[in-house]
Protein backbone atom coordinates (compact mmCIF):
# COMPACT_ATOMS: atom_id res chain seq x y z
CA UNK A 1 0.00 0.00 0.00
CA UNK A 2 1.35 3.38 -1.01
CA UNK A 3 -0.13 6.84 -0.53
CA UNK A 4 0.30 9.56 -3.12
CA UNK A 5 -0.43 13.26 -2.83
CA UNK A 6 -1.12 14.60 -6.30
CA UNK A 7 -1.05 18.35 -6.98
CA UNK A 8 -2.73 19.59 -10.14
CA UNK A 9 -0.89 22.59 -11.57
CA UNK A 10 0.21 24.04 -8.21
CA UNK A 11 0.86 27.77 -8.24
CA UNK A 12 2.45 28.66 -4.91
CA UNK A 13 5.96 27.44 -4.19
CA UNK A 14 5.57 27.74 -0.41
CA UNK A 15 2.52 25.42 -0.44
CA UNK A 16 4.33 22.85 -2.57
CA UNK A 17 7.44 23.06 -0.39
CA UNK A 18 5.38 22.50 2.75
CA UNK A 19 3.57 19.59 1.12
CA UNK A 20 6.89 18.08 0.03
CA UNK A 21 8.08 18.24 3.62
CA UNK A 22 4.86 16.51 4.76
CA UNK A 23 5.39 13.81 2.12
CA UNK A 24 8.97 13.25 3.26
CA UNK A 25 7.83 12.95 6.87
CA UNK A 26 5.08 10.44 6.05
CA UNK A 27 6.75 8.29 3.36
CA UNK A 28 4.19 9.58 0.86
CA UNK A 29 4.86 9.94 -2.87
CA UNK A 30 4.42 13.46 -4.27
CA UNK A 31 3.05 13.67 -7.81
CA UNK A 32 3.13 17.07 -9.54
CA UNK A 33 0.98 17.66 -12.61
CA UNK A 34 2.39 20.35 -14.90
CA UNK A 35 2.45 23.13 -15.73
CA UNK A 36 3.76 24.34 -12.40
CA UNK A 37 3.37 27.99 -11.45
CA UNK A 38 7.03 28.14 -10.40
CA UNK A 39 10.39 26.52 -10.93
CA UNK A 40 11.33 23.59 -8.72
CA UNK A 41 14.46 25.61 -8.01
CA UNK A 42 12.39 28.46 -6.51
CA UNK A 43 14.02 29.66 -3.28
CA UNK A 44 10.66 29.98 -1.49
CA UNK A 45 9.76 26.38 -2.29
CA UNK A 46 13.17 25.13 -1.21
CA UNK A 47 12.93 27.15 2.00
CA UNK A 48 9.51 25.68 2.79
CA UNK A 49 10.76 22.14 2.09
CA UNK A 50 14.05 22.82 3.85
CA UNK A 51 16.62 20.11 3.38
CA UNK A 52 13.95 17.41 3.09
CA UNK A 53 13.70 17.47 -0.71
CA UNK A 54 16.25 14.65 -0.98
CA UNK A 55 13.78 12.46 0.95
CA UNK A 56 10.80 13.15 -1.32
CA UNK A 57 9.75 10.49 -3.82
CA UNK A 58 8.80 13.02 -6.52
CA UNK A 59 7.01 12.14 -9.77
CA UNK A 60 6.27 14.75 -12.45
CA UNK A 61 3.54 14.43 -15.07
CA UNK A 62 3.26 16.62 -18.14
CA UNK A 63 -0.55 16.83 -17.93
CA UNK A 64 -3.62 15.51 -16.13
CA UNK A 65 -4.20 13.08 -18.99
CA UNK A 66 -0.60 11.80 -18.71
CA UNK A 67 -1.05 11.31 -14.96
CA UNK A 68 -4.31 9.40 -15.44
CA UNK A 69 -2.54 6.99 -17.82
CA UNK A 70 -0.19 5.97 -14.99
CA UNK A 71 -3.04 4.63 -12.83
CA UNK A 72 -3.60 0.90 -12.77
CA UNK A 73 -6.24 -1.49 -11.43
CA UNK A 74 -4.73 -1.45 -7.91
CA UNK A 75 -4.79 2.33 -7.74
CA UNK A 76 -7.62 4.16 -6.03
CA UNK A 77 -8.04 7.83 -6.94
CA UNK A 78 -9.81 10.41 -4.78
CA UNK A 79 -10.46 13.96 -5.95
CA UNK A 80 -10.56 16.46 -3.12
CA UNK A 81 -13.44 18.84 -3.84
CA UNK A 82 -15.73 21.02 -1.78
CA UNK A 83 -18.53 20.01 -4.16
CA UNK A 84 -18.67 16.39 -3.02
CA UNK A 85 -21.38 14.88 -0.86
CA UNK A 86 -18.92 12.33 0.62
CA UNK A 87 -16.55 13.29 3.41
CA UNK A 88 -12.90 12.28 3.51
CA UNK A 89 -13.71 10.81 6.94
CA UNK A 90 -16.41 8.49 5.57
CA UNK A 91 -14.03 6.58 3.29
CA UNK A 92 -11.80 3.59 3.99
CA UNK A 93 -8.14 3.65 2.92
CA UNK A 94 -6.93 0.33 4.29
CA UNK A 95 -6.93 -2.23 1.47
CA UNK A 96 -3.40 -3.69 1.59
CA UNK A 97 -3.32 -4.29 -2.17
CA UNK A 98 -4.29 -0.71 -3.11
CA UNK A 99 -2.35 2.46 -3.75
CA UNK A 100 -4.20 5.62 -2.70
CA UNK A 101 -3.96 8.77 -4.78
CA UNK A 102 -5.32 12.01 -3.32
CA UNK A 103 -5.67 14.61 -6.09
CA UNK A 104 -5.80 18.28 -5.08
CA UNK A 105 -6.59 21.15 -7.44
CA UNK A 106 -4.66 24.33 -7.98
CA UNK A 107 -4.94 27.02 -5.33
CA UNK A 108 -7.03 29.44 -7.38
CA UNK A 109 -9.46 27.31 -9.38
CA UNK A 110 -9.28 23.76 -8.03
CA UNK A 111 -9.68 20.84 -10.42
CA UNK A 112 -11.28 21.20 -13.86
CA UNK A 113 -15.07 20.98 -13.51
CA UNK A 114 -15.47 18.57 -16.42
CA UNK A 115 -12.89 16.23 -14.88
CA UNK A 116 -14.67 16.33 -11.50
CA UNK A 117 -18.00 15.55 -13.18
CA UNK A 118 -16.47 12.62 -15.09
CA UNK A 119 -15.12 11.22 -11.80
CA UNK A 120 -17.95 12.29 -9.51
CA UNK A 121 -17.98 9.05 -7.49
CA UNK A 122 -14.33 9.62 -6.59
CA UNK A 123 -14.91 13.13 -5.19
CA UNK A 124 -14.52 13.59 -1.43
CA UNK A 125 -14.58 16.74 0.67
CA UNK A 126 -13.16 18.10 3.89
CA UNK A 127 -15.99 19.30 6.14
CA UNK A 128 -15.92 23.08 6.71
CA UNK A 129 -18.22 25.97 7.50
CA UNK A 130 -19.62 28.24 4.83
CA UNK A 131 -17.57 31.17 6.16
CA UNK A 132 -14.63 30.44 3.84
CA UNK A 133 -14.21 29.30 0.20
CA UNK A 134 -11.56 26.69 0.97
CA UNK A 135 -8.79 25.69 3.32
CA UNK A 136 -5.15 26.35 2.47
CA UNK A 137 -3.81 23.67 0.13
CA UNK A 138 -0.99 22.51 2.41
CA UNK A 139 -3.39 22.27 5.36
CA UNK A 140 -5.89 20.33 3.24
CA UNK A 141 -3.23 17.83 2.25
CA UNK A 142 -2.36 17.24 5.91
CA UNK A 143 -6.01 16.71 6.89
CA UNK A 144 -6.68 14.18 4.14
CA UNK A 145 -3.34 12.39 4.30
CA UNK A 146 -3.36 11.96 8.06
CA UNK A 147 -6.86 10.49 8.00
CA UNK A 148 -5.61 7.84 5.55
CA UNK A 149 -2.44 7.27 7.59
CA UNK A 150 -4.45 7.02 10.83
CA UNK A 151 -6.64 4.32 9.30
CA UNK A 152 -3.55 2.51 8.03
CA UNK A 153 -1.84 2.58 11.44
CA UNK A 154 0.82 5.11 10.39
CA UNK A 155 2.94 2.63 8.39
CA UNK A 156 6.67 3.20 8.63
CA UNK A 157 6.19 6.16 10.96
CA UNK A 158 7.28 6.70 14.54
CA UNK A 159 4.12 7.22 16.57
CA UNK A 160 5.73 7.65 19.98
CA UNK A 161 7.85 10.55 21.16
CA UNK A 162 11.30 11.05 19.64
CA UNK A 163 12.90 12.60 22.70
CA UNK A 164 13.13 11.18 26.19
CA UNK A 165 10.23 12.45 28.26
CA UNK A 166 12.63 13.38 31.09
CA UNK A 167 14.08 16.13 28.86
CA UNK A 168 10.69 17.86 29.08
CA UNK A 169 10.74 17.85 32.88
CA UNK A 170 12.48 20.43 35.04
Amino acid sequence: MTNHVVLYEPLMPANTGNIARTCAGTNTVLDLIEPLGFSLDDKHMKRAGLDYWKNVDLHRHESLAAFMKTLGPKDELYLISKFSEKSVYDQTYTAPDKNYYFLFGKETTGLPETFMREHYQQNIRIPMSNKIRAFNLANSVVMVLFEALRQQGFPGMETSHHYPVDKLKD
